[in-house]
């Protein structure tokens, strides 16, 4: 029990540490228009970022619809990260002075459909395109997500970072959540009917500063925002009765008929609300806690991480018991015959360390897996200290793909030493296959990706620009590390292993069912597997629902945890492996642990199926392509883990005991 207690207080420290909060931008002090001055803006700015949807991973940005177009020339710059995630934030025409309420304020001139008109019905259709696959908005007010708060059949608030453009009514009577959404008392929603959301109501709450020291230059009359939320609402604008008419706007889902119009009139409304309850410093806490991501089962988790502690500690036990045993008995013998009598992986020692067939691209493989796990390593550390928080917006795959630019010496000089004890000559393909094979099999699948993107007008495709920026990194800097990294490599002695290795090699025996290749690398991916598909579940969730992931201390433990247990399970299996007398342990302890990614891919289709509404061939196409590289990442990680350990381990055991 005392483990039981102290698991739960290393779970509670590590919620902790996602709460920490380290801005990405400085706190911004807002007042009247008449008090403003360099330390005090009256000007609230609303950005609006692109469109996506559960039901497509094709993207678009704003102006892509036909809403009120915005220029980009003022747009903020984007880092690295966020332009490889697609995002494209852009200044809005909505016009906010902080404390200064409006009321059906109009946001641009009305826009005009008509009937018969091929431009105009082009744009219409799009605008049905975005409501029928529930296309969201995603708007940002002062580096915070503007949220669109709804109460759940339990009773509790749930906020979510986006808001739909509309919804679509397909029969008025199955009473779906788009016709509850328009119908009031006074009408009934029509089915087969588009309803536009084309009116939102702001209501941004701020902390005046009662009882915070916030510097002497801050004005008596002004705050800094804590949260922004939306009501989103399909109004039939009139000049007279303006936003007080309750008949929504309706487009029908056919095309209107020649010469018939259809005007739609972009609205907002804002409140501002004093709210002392809430601190600037945790403004974040309602998006968080009010995540899907933390309706998760805190006491379930510990329970299997406690589970998978055991195991692992039980199989640890387990083996290094019988390998003080075997060590013992092999260590008593004294003549040569006794030792033929013997039986088990001492009798495998003048074979154990030969050169496995296509060493070259084992140590290629490992190189690649070294600087992906170091890259994995060091960004979960920045990532659970709080400097990569969800305010610092694409900051997570920036500093992960300057990572692993930079690291790139580190996985010259392990595949360099690993094949070099291989007894490999050709250094120059060696160190040209490092450089390029992995990296090159990613770009690829990402630059096919990206033009399946372009072709689609998204937003998610990456600027040929950028993509040349991506390529020079990769030649200008990483290659060269990775030549840096394989010079050291090269220049050290060969790996001297424990034991000689015979000139003729040794005979394997038959192998029963469990001891051969296939159902032992099948079995090997199954323990470490466990230990991460609970935490797949929510970055998927993060990646393919739009959903804040900042639980980066939780997933650092279980990073941790998924370590050790490739770890000590490639370790069990290649010892099975060796007292069976089969000494091929090389690809298969890199094989064992990296056929976790299999179940990884598993998984990825079972989310696919069962989470996802994607229907078309395109986002299908891009779903499966980008599953396909994190998979080939995530194999490169767990195969590395685990042929070190098992390297480790077999350098371990050949050294302890006396070999004639």
């Amino acid at each position: 029990m005392s483990l039981y207690f102290q698991m739960l207080n290393l779970l509670l420290t590590l919620r902790l540490c996602t709460s920490f909060y380290l801005p990405g931008l400085a706190p911004v002090n807002y007042c009247i228009e008449s008090d403003a001055s360099d330390t005090c803006k009256s000007d609230v700015i609303l950005y609006v970022n692109r469109l996506n949807t559960e039901e497509s991973v094709i993207p678009y940005e704003y102006n892509y619809f036909d809403f009120c177009q915005i220029e980009n020339s003022k747009s903020p710059v984007e880092n690295l990260g966020q332009v490889v995630f697609g995002e494209r934030i852009r200044p809005s025409n909505y016009t906010i002075k902080f404390l200064k309420n409006i009321h059906c304020e109009k946001v641009c001139e009305t826009k005009k459909y008509v009937g018969g008109d091929k431009a105009s019905e082009e744009k219409l259709q799009l605008l049905k395109k975005g409501m029928g696959l529930n296309y969201q908005h995603h708007w940002i007010v002062d580096n915070m997500p503007v949220t669109w708060c709804t109460v759940s059949n339990d009773g509790n608030q749930y906020c979510s970072t986006g808001f739909p453009m509309g919804c679509y009514v397909k029969d008025s009577e199955a009473h779906d959540g788009c016709a509850a959404s328009v119908s009031s008392q006074s009408y009934t929603a029509k089915s087969n009917t588009y309803y536009l959301y084309n009116h939102v109501t702001l209501t941004i709450a701020y902390h005046s500063g009662a009882g915070e020291d916030w510097g002497s230059t801050f004005q008596a009359k002004g705050g800094r925002i804590i949260s922004v939320k939306v009501e989103p609402k399909s109004i039939k604008y009139t000049e007279d009765k303006k936003c007080s008419e309750n008949v929504p706007l309706e487009i029908p889902a056919d095309n209107l008929k020649k010469g018939v119009k259809l005007e739609v009139t972009y609205t907002y409304s804002v409140k501002f609300e004093e709210n002392h309850s809430v601190k600037w410093s945790s403004r974040w806490d309602y998006i968080l806690e009010s995540s899907p991501q933390t309706n998760i089962q805190w006491f379930s988790i510990l329970n299997s991480l406690v589970i998978v502690l055991f195991l692992s500690g039980m199989v640890a036990m387990i083996m290094l018991r019988t390998l003080h045993k075997d060590i013992a008995r092999y260590n008593q013998i004294d003549s040569g015959e006794d030792a033929q009598e013997e039986f088990g992986w001492k009798l495998v020692h003048g074979d154990v360390f030969r050169p496995p067939r296509k060493g070259m691209m084992l140590a290629v493989f490992l190189g690649s897996g070294t600087q992906v796990f170091s890259m994995t390593l060091v960004t979960l550390a920045f990532a659970c200290l709080g400097f990569l928080s969800p305010a610092n917006r694409g900051a997570l795959m920036t500093c992960a793909l300057v990572l692993f630019v930079c690291l790139g010496t580190p996985a010259g000089y392990v595949s360099a030493r690993i094949y070099k004890s291989f007894g490999g000559e050709k250094w120059k393909s060696n160190v040209l296959l490092t450089s390029m094979l992995c990296p090159g099999v990613v770009f690829c699948l990402f630059f096919v990706m990206n033009l399946i993107l372009w072709a689609n007008s998204s937003s998610a495709a990456v600027p040929f620009s950028t993509l040349v920026a991506l390529l020079a990194l990769w030649i200008g800097v990483s290659m060269p590390l990775t030549f840096i990294g394989a010079y050291f490599g090269f220049r050290k002695r060969p790996i001297e292993h424990p034991v000689r290795t015979n000139q003729i090699p040794r005979q394997i025996p038959d192998q029963s069912v469990y001891t051969q290749p296939i159902p032992g690398i099948i079995m090997g991916g199954v323990l470490p597997f466990g230990c991460i598909f609970i935490q797949l579940f929510f970055i998927l969730n993060s990646i393919w629902s739009s959903q804040m992931y900042y639980m980066f201390g939780f997933l650092f433990l279980v990073f941790v945890i998924l370590v050790i247990t490739c770890s000590e399970t490639t370790i069990l299996l290649c010892y099975f492996h060796l007292c069976a007398e089969d000494y091929h342990w090389w690809w298969r302890s890199f094989l064992t642990s990296g056929f976790t990614a299999f179940y990884l891919f598993v998984y990825c289709i079972h989310y696919f199926l069962t989470k996802l509404s994607i229907e078309d061939a395109a986002s299908t196409f891009l779903y499966f392509g980008y599953t396909l590289i994190m998979v080939f990442l995530f194999f490169l990680l767990t195969g590395s883990i685990g042929f070190f350990a098992c390297f480790w381990f077999v350098r371990k055991i050949y050294s302890v005991v006396k070999v004639d």
